[in-house]
């Protein structure tokens, strides 16, 4: 059963559906979540913290995705395609998603504008994470290289030296942005064969700790 956070939150979400966010009024938000507006106001503070709150949730509930995806025991590249499928997919269907990949923010949705400096901190540790703000779409390309190297990393015996590590970094990171090209720029063949290509051809299997032959860095070596 959902707290009464995750059901003001869905019912939040819910109402963003029909209404602007403009249009969304908090009584009716507690209303639709089964709780009493005080609770709402003891959650989230405001409205705009209430905003905080969704468009944190989104960013959390996004990079879960990314670690579920990366944690299937399928080969690198494979992976890394699936993450940016997913994403693109993911961004098409959720608005709020696709605002915090591109920072394009319409009408309808909620600002994500920070806490104002010097306000009174909430008393709820999950609002005080997210009146700190959003995440930029640089901060989840980052997060998500992170996490896809780490993945990758994991289980892999024997070292790799400076220059492999940076190059595994470096192809994790273009999958993600590839992705986010995607987002904005559709292009008929899709981003799987795109993230495909720019991780080392049709394979783009890491061998022992490093990146097959067909990366342009390790042929260069």
């Amino acid at each position: 059963m959902p707290t009464a956070r995750e059901s003001l939150l869905n019912a939040a979400l819910a109402a963003l559906a029909d209404l602007p966010w403009s249009g969304v009024r908090m009584v009716d938000v507690a209303s639709a979540a089964g709780v009493s507006r005080q609770t709402l106001y003891n959650e989230f503070g405001s409205k705009d913290g209430l905003a905080r709150a969704l468009v944190r949730r989104e960013a959390d509930g996004y990079l879960h995705g990314v670690e579920r995806l990366l944690a299937e025991p399928t080969a690198a590249a494979d992976r890394l395609v699936s993450v940016a499928e997913w994403t693109v997919a993911e961004a098409r269907a959720r608005p709020l998603l696709r605002a915090l990949l591109t920072a394009c923010w319409g009408e309808r949705l909620p600002a994500p504008r920070p806490a104002r400096r010097g306000a009174v901190l909430s008393g709820v540790p999950a609002q005080r994470r997210a009146d700190a703000g959003p995440p930029s779409p640089a901060q989840l390309v980052a997060a998500v290289r992170d996490r896809s190297v780490a993945a990758l990393e994991q289980g892999l015996s024997g070292g790799r030296t400076k220059e492999e590590s940076a190059d595994v970094a470096r192809r994790c990171e273009l999958a993600a942005r590839l992705a986010l090209a995607h987002v904005v720029a559709p292009v008929g063949e899709g981003v799987g064969q795109l993230v495909r290509t720019a991780v080392g051809g049709a394979v783009g299997e890491w061998v022992g700790g490093s990146v097959s032959a067909t990366s342009p860095t390790a042929g260069a070596r």
